[in-house]
Formats: C-alpha cells, structure tokens, sequence
C-alpha cells in the first residue's frame, strides 16, 4: 500500500508540474478555475484540454498498458530481460504507421472522424498482423515455446525496423520528419480521440492480466510441474501473450515505439514488493505511468523551447538500465 500510494503521489506531482509549468505558465488558481468552469479564459482553456491534459492522459495510459504488459512478458518467457519491444510489436506497429504516412501523409483528407484515427488503427492493426506472424513461426509440436517466441520477435523487430526504415527515406521531408519523431516515441500529437481509441483495450485487457496473476506465478516453474497442478498452461499462456499484445499495439499505435518501459516496471516493482504477481502486476502499471509522465515533462522542459521525443528521455534512462540488469544476469 506505502508503495502505490507513493506512485500515485509522483503521479500527481509529475501531472501538476506538467499542467502548470511550459511555454505558458499557469498558476493552480487558474487551472481549478478552468477545470471547475469558474471565471474560465479562453487561452487556459486551449492550453488545458487541447495540449497539456490530453498529453498527460495519454503518458499516463501508455505507461500503465506497457507497464503491465512488460511484466505479463517477463512472466511467461520466465526472462528478466524480455521487453514488448523485443516481441517486434513496436516494430510492427511502426511499420504500418510509415506505410501509412508514406501513401497518407499523415492523413486521409475528407473522411471525418476517421482521418484522426487512421493512424492509431493502422498502427494497431501492424502490431496485431506482427502478433499473427510471431504465433506463425513460434509454434512448435503443438505449443508455444517462450524462447523461440524471444528469437522471432528480435528477428521480426529487426527486419520490420529496416522496412520502416526503407520507406521512410523515400517520403518527402517533412513526412520523413514526422515519421522519424513518431518512431523514437512521441506523444506531442495527443487528442481525446485518441485515448478514446485505446481506453477500451485497457478497461478490457488489464483486468484478464491482473486475474490471471497467480498463473504467473506457477508459469516459473517447470512446466510439468504446472501440468501437475492442473492448469492448461498453453492455453494461459496464448491469453497472457495476445493480452500483452492488443495492450502494446494500443500504446504504440498513439505513441510510437516508447521502449524500456516494459523492461524497467518489473524489476523495479520486483524490488519494491516482492515477486507475487498479484502485488507486482498493479505496481508495475503505476511505475509505467510514473516513467512515462516524469520523463515526458522532462522531454518538454529541461531543452525547452526545443522538444524531445519522450521514447529518447526514457531510452536514455533505459539503456544504461539495460547493461546494468545484463551484466547482473552474467554474474
């Protein structure tokens, strides 16, 4: 309990210090006054709900689902240094987004509502058709093998990165320049629509992972041993993998490919309560939130009035992690 609310605290903190703070500062006087529709300008009104609250929501909801699902991964590939990124959804989802700003340039003219979302469902659909690809090639006398589902997903990441890569250096400048931002990992175009298109994955898939947290537990132990206990482990583990999935297919169709965070929840909330899913699971998914909203109020601050993408705040905070948790293992 000390711990979550701890998380939630930095939450709060790091999402005050975001809404307040920017090219146009605000008091928390003239931010309650907005929210409760009191004495409201029209200025604070557009800095509030047009950029700085959706942004904060979206940081928020992509930092729980990676969060979560990094530490579904962990659990059923039974290795410390599985990240989403590493199953090659990223890459897919990334994909299919350039493909997409290479014939759209970003968006489908004249379609309504639909030329918001274009892009969140093509990325969607790219990190779902990498899902098919990975069960294709992973599945092997009758079940899935957690290593080989690590070795396909590093080989499908690589080989979409350089498609990806192909492509967007035939686009035209500034197609390229979007393309590029999106693909480190960035969150600077968040609306309402599109968390409207991710929260549904979230109130959905979340509470499958979470209930299934003491099936995470067991998935350690050899798999006879499992089988013994009567579970049907093949069967739990293609729920906990495709939850992971449509989870990080949605973070990644309205951010780009944010990695790390998958990768740095876990073992931090490993540490903090121990290696009980059923605590570790909710910890992870407020750390996740925690990574993403300090490092995006990073991102938008520290080089202001230039920007960062926030997939490269948390990269650089997640390499050194990375070498740290490698050379651990080693030893």
């Amino acid at each position: 309990m000390a711990v979550l609310l701890g998380a939630v605290a930095l939450i709060v903190t790091a999402a005050y210090l975001s809404l307040t703070n920017g090219a146009f500062d605000m008091t928390v006087g003239d931010i309650v006054r907005t929210l409760l529709r009191i004495d409201r300008q029209p200025e604070h009104v557009l800095v509030i709900f047009d950029f700085r609250l959706p942004r904060i929501v979206i940081a928020a909801l992509v930092g729980l689902g990676l969060g979560v699902a990094g530490a579904a991964i962990q659990g059923v590939t039974r290795n410390g240094l599985a990240d989403p990124g590493i199953l090659g959804i990223n890459a897919g989802a990334g994909a299919a987004v350039v493909i997409f700003m290479f014939f759209f340039s970003g968006q489908i003219k004249g379609a309504g509502w639909f030329s918001t979302m274009a892009m969140p469902v093509f990325g969607w659909a790219g990190g779902l058709t990498t899902a098919a690809f990975l069960y294709l090639f992973a599945w092997k006398d009758g079940k899935l093998d957690p290593q080989r589902v690590l070795l396909v997903g590093i080989a499908t990441a690589s080989g979409l990165g350089a498609v990806a890569m192909y492509i967007s250096l035939k686009m035209n400048p500034s197609d390229f320049e979007m393309a590029t931002v999106w693909m480190t990992g960035s969150i600077y175009n968040a609306n309402w629509k599109f968390i409207v298109s991710m929260l549904p994955w979230l109130v959905v898939l979340i509470p499958v992972i979470v209930r299934r947290s003491y099936i995470l537990d067991l998935l350690q132990l050899e798999e006879n041993s499992v089988r013994s206990l009567g579970v049907a482990v093949e069967k739990e583990r293609m729920i906990l993998l495709l939850g992971s999935i449509g989870l990080v297919s949605a973070c990644v169709s309205v951010s780009g490919g944010i990695g790390f965070v998958g990768l740095m929840a876990p073992h931090i909330a490993r540490r903090l309560v121990g290696i009980r899913h059923v605590r570790m699971v909710p910890v992870c998914g407020l750390i996740g939130m925690a990574l993403v909203v300090v490092s995006d109020f990073i991102a938008k601050t520290v080089f202001s009035p230039a920007e960062l993408p926030v997939g490269i705040v948390i990269s650089i905070i997640g390499v050194p992690y990375f070498v740290y948790l490698l050379f651990k293992a080693r030893a």
